[in-house]
């Protein structure tokens, strides 16, 4: 796995970071050297995160926000710019899934998801664009496999991601002649609390469901990390509007 570059100096701001995949990539970017704009809804996970990241030698700034308030989104950029005077990388990592029936599924879960899942990621990022700009800095978008292969009773979840896949080459042909750089990282099912805590209808069709399965196994949540914090660093310089996938092969047919 390619290793992230040197990010002494420079500041990162990385969503979901309480846990699971933004806990490693924020762990990443602090060995890397970046000081770190923890952002989650979880405010005792962040300061867990935050004392980890400091005793690798780095600044912490956990900040508790509920990202699927809009006005939550540029306040985080805001705050990581006020504590470390700049930003160079935004890792969007944050997500939730609701596992429905289509007909059945409430508007609420609905609206989250699109909210947490595609909004959020568009808002922090334009709030982040000028100061990205300032800095030659770049934004990795967490999506998913399901963004590429259909997923029953996950409409909600498809749709967000593949929005914000294809959101992200979208801003990065917009920003082609800028110093900016977008990517995105789609993995396939990881050991995550989303995927611990998801809990499916009683009556699905488990053949349905059962497309999805990795025939290779859980991808591991290590290595997506580092994929993610190299493509914020300056190390991939020539990634810009690439979407990789980590899956195990779910995607390959």
């Amino acid at each position: 796995m390619p290793q992230p570059g040197d990010m002494h100096g420079r500041a990162a701001l990385v969503t979901g970071a309480a846990g699971g995949l933004g806990r490693a990539t924020a762990i990443q970017l602090a060995k890397a050297g970046a000081d770190l704009c923890l952002v989650d809804l979880n405010a005792d996970g962040l300061d867990a995160v935050a004392a980890e990241v400091r005793a690798l030698g780095v600044r912490a700034l956990p900040h508790a926000a509920d990202l699927s308030r809009r006005e939550a989104c540029p306040a985080a950029v805001a705050a990581a710019v006020e504590a470390f005077g700049r930003l160079d990388a935004l890792c969007n990592v944050a997500a939730v899934l609701f596992t429905d029936h289509a007909a059945d599924m409430p508007s609420a879960d609905w609206e989250k998801t699109l909210a947490v899942n595609l909004s959020a990621p568009f808002y922090l990022i334009q709030a982040a664009i000028p100061h990205l700009l300032e800095a030659n800095g770049a934004v990795v978008n967490v999506t998913s496999c399901a963004a590429h292969r259909a997923q029953a009773y996950s409409a909600a979840y498809c749709a967000a991601k593949a929005g914000l896949s294809h959101m992200t080459k979208a801003l990065a042909m917009e920003y082609m002649n800028r110093p900016i750089r977008f990517n995105a990282i789609a993995p396939g099912g990881m050991m995550t609390n989303i995927a611990m805590k998801m809990k499916l209808p009683a009556d699905i069709d488990r053949s349905l469901f059962g497309r999805v399965a990795p025939l290779r196994g859980m991808v591991d949540v290590e290595e997506v990390a580092e994929m993610t914090a190299f493509l914020a660093t300056p190390a991939a310089s020539s990634f810009h509007g690439a979407c990789i996938n980590i899956d195990k092969g779910i995607t390959a047919d």
